[in-house]
């Protein structure tokens, strides 16, 4: 039987254990609501197991939790989480990136920090194709090819499948001068920013300026958050690092997150000006 990935079942079972701890309930009151033992309950709510749909549902209910907030948790729950396309390039995605990446079609809103380099989910095939090419963890051309192609695959999951969350993307003004992979494919990367930015639709970028002055991720080159709206407190935030970065689960680390990043927006040039500069740069 599959189950779903590690990340998933810990953030379902801290949800579960806060609902539980809220109405003041012990691990034998949710045991006899699922008619098992105390255990069950413990491993649930550490992530070391999953949960059934049916179980779920009778927790979530007995706790009095909203139908959105238990549609939440069930999409997290639910074992064909594991079964992603990111499960087809496993070799080519480090560890905590491929944990972030296991819950990103699960989200409401993705946000999103990139420094020096364009978001993943805006880049073409030859940028994308151009960083893989100085990644020492890529050890051939076979992997550099596959790295590629996961880039395009996750594009497709998020931005052309059936759910389209809100997507909001930030980048440093540093990446648009950064030429990746040469003047060409820079050219090419640059008109598909700007024909993104001018889309009305779930995707918003904009661009911090060289102007902007210090800010709260001026040590950070990258900031991933998946949130969702439904279920407030729950989410995951990815900063990036050489290794494939570390995965914060905590309430307390999320929230932190969201605020830099609203700075961020803040201080950004807003989607408008955001859509001028980069068709500017694009020679449009």
């Amino acid at each position: 039987m599959v189950s779903a990935p590690p990340i998933r079942r810990r953030l379902v079972g801290r949800a579960l254990r806060r609902y539980r701890e809220g109405l003041g309930y012990t691990l034998e009151d949710a045991a006899r609501v699922l008619e098992c033992d105390r255990s069950k309950i413990s491993r649930i709510e550490t992530g070391q197991r999953g949960i059934r749909r049916k179980e779920l549902r009778e927790l979530l209910t007995e706790y009095g939790i909203d139908w959105d907030q238990q549609a939440v948790l069930g999409r997290l729950a639910d074992p064909r989480g594991g079964l992603g396309w990111h499960r087809d390039y496993a070799g080519v995605l480090p560890g905590a990136w491929r944990d972030y990446l296991s819950l990103e079609t699960a989200a409401s809103k993705i946000s999103v920090y990139e420094a020096q380099r364009v978001p993943g989910l805006l880049q073409t095939a030859a940028y994308a194709r151009a960083l893989a090419e100085t990644d020492p963890s890529l050890e051939d051309e076979a992997a550099v090819d596959r790295a590629t192609e996961a880039v395009l695959a996750r594009q497709q999951a998020i931005l052309g499948g059936e759910s389209r969350p809100q997507v909001r993307l930030i980048m440093g003004q540093a990446a648009l001068h950064q030429e990746v992979g040469g003047p060409a494919v820079m050219d090419e990367q640059l008109i598909a920013l700007g024909r993104a930015a001018g889309d009305s639709g779930t995707v918003t970028v904009q661009v911090l300026p060289f102007e902007s002055g210090a800010h709260a991720a001026a040590g950070d080159g990258s900031l991933a958050i998946l949130q969702f709206p439904e279920a407030p407190g729950l989410g995951l935030a990815h900063a990036g690092g050489i290794s494939g970065g570390v995965c914060l689960e905590g309430r307390e680390d999320l929230a932190a997150c969201a605020r830099v990043f609203e700075q961020l927006r803040a201080f950004a040039l807003g989607p408008a000006q955001s859509a001028l500069l980069l068709r500017g740069l694009a020679g449009d």
